[in-house]
C-alpha cells in the first residue's frame, strides 16, 4: 500500500463519519450548543492544545523519521493553538476531547502515526466549520485565521501518511494504521453522536 491507498482507504470507510464530523451540528455539539465566538474559539483552541501536548509526548518517545514527524507538528499545532488562544483572549485548556484522549492510548509508532492521519482528518473538517462560522459572523479576520489554521491541519494529514510509508513494512502494518485511523475518526464521531443526543438534537440527517 502507498500514501493515496492508505488515504483513500480511511476516506471510504469514514466517508459517513467524516461527512457529519464537518457539519454545522458538529460544532454546535463542540460547543455544547454555545454558537458564539467565545465557545467556538474555545472549542477549537482545546482540540490543537491537547493534540499539541500529545504530539510533543509521542517526539520524545520516538527517533528517526517518525520522531522528526511528531516534533514538527508539536511544533505547528502549538502554534496553531497559539494563534487560536490570542484570539479568544483568555483561553484556559478545558478537557481533552475523546479523540484525543482514544491517541494518547496508542503505543506503537505505526499506530500513532496512523492516528495523526485520523486527527487531522477530522480537525479539517471542523475547522472548516469554524471557517463557516466566522464568515457567517462578518469577522472576515479571524475566519482568515482559520483558513491558515486549516492549511497547516491539512499538511498534517500527508506528513503522517508519508511517514507510514517508512515506517510500514508489509500488509500487516499497514492494516495495524488503517485500523488505527479509522478507530481516531470513530471516537470523534462517538463523542459528536453521544453530545448531540444529550443535548436533544438528532445527530443523523433528516431528509
Amino acid at each position: 500500500m502507498d500514501t493515496d491507498a492508505f488515504l483513500d482507504a480511511v476516506r471510504d470507510e469514514t466517508k459517513t463519519e467524516l461527512s457529519r464530523l464537518g457539519s454545522s451540528k458538529s460544532l454546535y455539539a463542540d460547543t455544547e450548543g454555545e454558537m458564539d465566538e467565545g465557545p467556538v474559539l474555545a472549542a477549537v483552541a482545546d482540540h490543537l492544545h491537547h493534540a499539541a501536548e500529545t504530539f510533543g509526548t509521542w517526539a520524545d518517545e520516538a527517533d528517526g523519521a517518525a520522531g522528526d514527524c511528531f516534533a514538527d507538528l508539536a511544533d505547528t499545532v502549538g502554534e496553531q493553538y497559539g494563534t487560536v488562544a490570542d484570539e479568544h483572549g483568555d483561553h484556559e485548556p478545558g478537557e481533552a476531547p475523546a479523540m484525543v484522549e482514544y491517541l494518547a492510548g496508542l503505543e506503537t509508532t505505526t499506530e500513532r502515526l496512523a492516528g495523526v492521519v485520523g486527527w487531522a482528518l477530522v480537525t479539517e473538517h471542523k475547522i472548516g466549520q469554524a471557517v463557516g462560522f466566522f464568515v457567517g459572523q462578518a469577522s472576515p479576520q479571524t475566519a482568515s485565521t482559520f483558513r491558515e489554521v486549516r492549511g497547516a491541519v491539512e499538511d498534517a494529514i500527508d506528513a503522517g501518511a508519508e511517514t507510514l510509508t517508512e515506517v510500514c513494512d508489509g500488509d500487516d502494518d499497514w492494516d495495524l494504521a488503517q485500523g488505527a485511523a479509522v478507530e481516531t475518526i470513530e471516537a470523534a464521531y462517538d463523542e459528536y453522536f453521544d453530545t448531540l443526543e444529550a443535548l436533544g438534537v438528532n445527530p443523523k440527517p433528516v431528509c
